[in-house]
């Protein structure tokens, strides 16, 4: 069984009301919610803490949740939902960001399958090679490693670093040869959700400001693949939101779930 989880906060610091900004005549909030109802994997939920959000979703024939307002991660928000409605501890819940509405479906559906597939994981995401030096140096762009189909490591430094490097410099090596950015879109059994729930945040999750490291530091193992599609970029500011409004404007299917 499958469920989808939209998380969504109305504050947000570099750009209040985020779930309710209008792109190409829609909400973001729906943008992303027809993303997601299109990946055809299950019931599409939004997880909120704001009554503005919530009918929002009603409004547009979405079912919302009222969750706790000091939810300290998207992650403690679905444990919340996951006990309230009662879900089967063997149940993949999939946590699609409220800030994606380029979001492909298919790779919702390719992160719940990877899960499922996967019993001695306990959650599932996506990662896209670097392909730009800049980004590689970027902190704010997410590194992973991986070995045979399982994350090793995430950090927002550059990683793997190449030792020939410093000699060498970006322009006689390809400095992000093997490298992946990290998608933020992912799979959890509830059990992982609930037990994530229980737990501090960790040395190394403090560290990063990277809430995933506190599933590997429990020696807990994380599943990972290519993204069956490069997602298109994501909504953190003003200029996100126009770049986004204007990719999808050039697309011509504004009034569709894009």
């Amino acid at each position: 069984m499958f469920k989808v989880v939209i998380p969504a906060r109305f504050g947000s610091t570099r750009l209040p009301g985020k779930p309710l900004r209008m792109i190409a005549g829609k909400t973001m909030l729906e943008r992303v919610y027809r993303q997601a109802v299109n990946a055809a994997i299950g019931e599409v939920l939004v997880a909120t803490d704001d009554a503005r959000i919530s009918q929002a979703a009603t409004a547009f024939g979405g079912r919302a949740l009222m969750t706790d307002s000091d939810h300290p991660s998207g992650t403690d928000r679905l444990a919340q939902v996951a006990t309230r409605e009662g879900w089967d501890d063997s149940w993949i819940v999939i946590n699609v960001q409220g800030d994606e509405p380029l979001l492909p479906p298919e790779n919702i559906a390719q992160v719940a399958h990877l899960l499922a597939a996967a019993p001695d994981c306990v959650m599932a995401t996506l990662m896209t090679p670097v392909t730009d030096w800049p980004d590689f140096l970027d902190p704010n762009v997410v590194k992973v490693v991986s070995a045979a189909g399982r994350a090793l490591y995430f950090s927002r430094s550059p990683l793997p670093w190449h030792r020939q490097l410093a000699s060498a410099g970006p322009q006689s090596l390809d400095p992000w040869s093997g490298a992946f950015r990290h998608l933020g879109i992912y799979a959890y059994r509830v059990s992982t959700l609930k037990a994530l729930a229980t737990l501090e945040p960790s040395l190394l999750e403090r560290t990063e400001r990277l809430e995933q490291l506190r599933v590997l530091e429990q020696g807990w193992s994380i599943a990972i693949a290519n993204a069956a599609a490069v997602p298109g970029p994501g909504v953190d500011t003003e200029e996100d939101l126009a770049r986004v409004t204007a990719l999808i404007e050039a697309s011509g299917v504004c009034g569709q779930a894009d």
